[in-house]
């Protein structure tokens, strides 16, 4: 926290317009949610003004998605199709991937923002996926939107017990991505023993 209470002595509101953006293209410096919160806490004390300190933030969080999604749209594929085997993600795994994403891409989009690591990644997957800019930006924005309203929210409502409250939800959510993380462990564990066999199956008939 010194290191946002310095940068924000510092910069005040550019430290939402500048430091945003770069959370949000998988730069956490400063990290996102403390920043917000901090920025509510600051509009408390009336150190910044609340709509302002909303506009900013607002605005550095859709220029950061913004980037992400079109770095994803104009290099991920390619990236991906040249370099993506090393990192065993080959197309046609990326291919079924967009299948599931077309099918709940739009409601991780809104809600992605709340789960660290999802928001980062959410809008380069979109880019990559060629999801239509107006799909992308009407789910990507509002979400920004409710994440940067709620966050900001909790800072200036609850003042001086911000923290306790932020410490609260961060272990919340915290615990909500370990239950995805398990469960997509889970779904690995039961398919891709079956596709390795099915892998061997083949190569072995081949032989």
């Amino acid at each position: 926290m010194e290191f946002i209470e310095r940068l924000f002595a510092q910069y005040g509101y550019f430290v939402l317009l500048f430091g945003l953006p770069l959370e949000l293209i998988a730069l956490p410096i400063p990290p996102g949610n403390s920043t917000l919160a901090y920025t509510g806490y600051l509009s408390h004390k009336n150190v910044l003004d609340l709509l302002p300190a909303l506009a900013m933030a607002y605005s550095g969080s859709v220029i950061g998605i913004s980037i992400a999604y079109w770095i994803g749209k104009k290099l991920g594929m390619p990236l991906v199709e040249k370099y993506g085997k090393w990192l065993f993600l080959k197309p046609e795994y990326l291919k079924k991937t967009r299948i599931t994403y077309e099918k709940y891409g739009n409601k991780m989009l809104l809600f992605g923002f709340f789960l660290p690591g999802v928001r980062q990644l959410n809008s380069y997957f979109a880019g990559i996926f060629q999801v239509p800019y107006r799909t992308f930006a009407l789910y990507a924005y509002t979400g920004a939107a409710l994440w940067v309203s709620i966050f900001i929210g909790i800072g200036y409502v609850f003042g001086n017990q911000w923290q306790l409250v932020f410490t609260l939800i961060d272990h919340f959510m915290k615990f909500i991505l370990i239950i995805l993380c398990g469960t997509l462990i889970i779904f690995l564990l039961l398919i891709w023993p079956s596709r390795l066999k099915k892998w061997l199956d083949i190569h072995k008939g081949k032989s």
